[in-house]
């Protein structure tokens, strides 16, 4: 790939997590529908980091839901496996983190305490959670404990709090030090910005002071150059990459490179990026079969091909795709010179939206120190978002 290198400033070169030692201290954020095993291996043959799957809930896990179940499944080449867990209740929170590392052999569990999703937040879940402050504290010792015996790291992800009026994230980072969390990464938005807006990174600045353990940076990293500029200012021990990944699984190899005192950005012209796009689908079918892998790479075929000339009706038809076969005919008909639109570079990615009312339980900010929970924890969030 036509490859630009300069130097760069030096930079941490890796993370600790309890046992756990991640260089470059790069994170793939877990992501609903996309973070499976085929995309996992696939961002993880460009650089090395650590590749979340995405979220299942707690109950999913101790109740053995086969959708649940199915998810958690690894790549033979994954040396660490890392697993995000939803939940409300601390007792299914630690059930399940016991059965994720005792029978699933995970080696981190990360908590979600960040997801602004309504049908997540109306049952006081995601994002909502941490203004439960006793709650919070419950369901985290309930997770380290579990872990404990295995030598697992337990981290947690939130984000500043629900709106700028009930702002958390320095109460949950206090809580997850004393309940012995191995680190918090912070996404610089509240529940109420979803993804709209700009993050704050001042933020994420404020919490590294603020606690011991390590704070990783998470919000607009769409270029490598970014990472290293959220770590300079911030003083996060790593970033958390989510959104500017998409379609651009090459991120991680320009991140490897930032991490290690390097400039580097990839220029894929398109047909390195259609070989991109073979090989994505390839892994899912591997996973998930022909048909439901097909399906499942429908949705990454806008983001590999942002910017780029592809016409109208020929997006459609990749978007319809229903076999590897196909998708090779419908890809021979792009061009593979045509060179990398730079203009994307530094460009928002996936989702955006704009700021919204967020939906609580009732009487939900009344009190900060309770400890109401949804009995038995909500069954209506369903693994993967």
């Amino acid at each position: 790939m036509g490859d630009v290198t300069a130097p760069a400033p030096v930079v941490p070169q890796e993370l600790v997590l309890g046992p756990l030692r991640v260089g470059p201290p790069v994170v793939l954020a877990p992501m609903a529908g996309i973070t499976n095993a085929a995309y996992r291996r696939l961002c993880r043959e460009q650089g090395a980091g650590l590749y979340v799957c995405e979220m299942i809930t707690s109950r999913g896990v101790v109740e053995r839901d086969p959708t649940t179940l199915s998810m958690l499944v690894f790549d033979e080449s994954e040396e660490i496996r890392s697993v995000q867990l939803y939940g409300t209740d601390p007792a299914y929170v630690g059930k399940a983190t016991e059965i994720l590392c005792a029978e699933h052999g995970v080696d981190h569990v990360d908590l979600n305490f960040g997801c602004p999703v309504p049908k997540v937040t109306r049952k006081g879940g995601g994002g909502a959670l941490p203004w439960k402050r006793r709650l919070l504290g419950e369901i985290l010792a309930s997770a380290v404990r579990a872990a404990q015996p295995y030598g697992v790291p337990v981290t947690m992800k939130t984000r500043k709090g629900i709106d700028a009026d009930h702002l958390t994230y320095r109460d949950a980072g206090r809580i997850a030090q004393e309940s012995g969390v191995s680190a918090i990464a912070l996404h610089g938005r509240t529940v109420s910005q979803a993804y709209s807006g700009k993050a704050d990174w001042e933020a994420i600045a404020d919490l590294v002071s603020w606690v011991d353990i390590p704070v990783l940076g998470n919000g607009d990293i769409w270029e490598a150059t970014d990472a290293v500029r959220m770590v300079a200012e911030t003083g996060a021990a790593g970033v958390v990459v989510g959104r500017g990944c998409l379609g651009r699984p090459w991120l991680f190899r320009d991140l490897a490179a930032a991490f290690a005192g390097e400039r580097l950005a990839t220029l894929p012209a398109l047909g390195e990026v259609t070989a991109m796009m073979r090989r994505h689908a390839e892994l899912l079918t591997h996973y998930l079969g022909e048909d439901r892998g097909c399906r499942e790479f429908r949705k990454h075929v806008s983001w590999y091909l942002k910017g780029f000339r592809a016409g109208g009706e020929l997006r459609r038809s990749l978007g319809l795709v229903s076999s590897l076969q196909s998708l090779d005919t419908l890809l021979a008909g792009l061009d593979p010179q045509e060179p990398f639109p730079v203009g994307e570079l530094g460009a928002p990615r996936g989702r955006q939206g704009s700021p919204r009312h967020v939906v609580l339980p009732q009487h939900w900010l009344d009190d900060t120190d309770g400890t109401q929970l949804l009995a038995p924890e909500d069954a209506s969030v369903l693994s993967g978002g």
